[in-house]
């Protein structure tokens, strides 16, 4: 069973978690609108296929589970420090 943080180490990881949830919804929306915003300007090609429909069709969804990776070890790694990790 997990132990209760302090109002301190609470208030803490709670910023900790609000920011790190800022900066990966920041790296989802340059790669969602910015690609695609860009689109035009971005003409290379990459083996063979426009780097704008590489990046919508492949890109993108790496990314994003790139994404919810690093939030999930980044969490388990504040859980830990904080106190309330869960017992697997």
């Amino acid at each position: 069973m997990a132990r209760m943080p302090s109002d301190a180490v609470a208030r803490a990881r709670w910023r900790t978690c609000l920011r790190l949830t800022a900066w990966l919804l920041a790296i989802w929306g340059l790669v969602t609108f910015g690609v695609s915003f860009f689109a035009r300007d971005l003409g290379f090609t990459v083996l063979g296929w426009p780097f704008s429909f590489w990046m919508a069709s492949q890109g993108a969804p790496v990314v994003y589970l790139a994404l919810v990776c690093v939030y999930a070890v980044l969490m388990r790694r504040l859980d830990d420090a904080c106190g309330v990790a869960e017992d697997d």
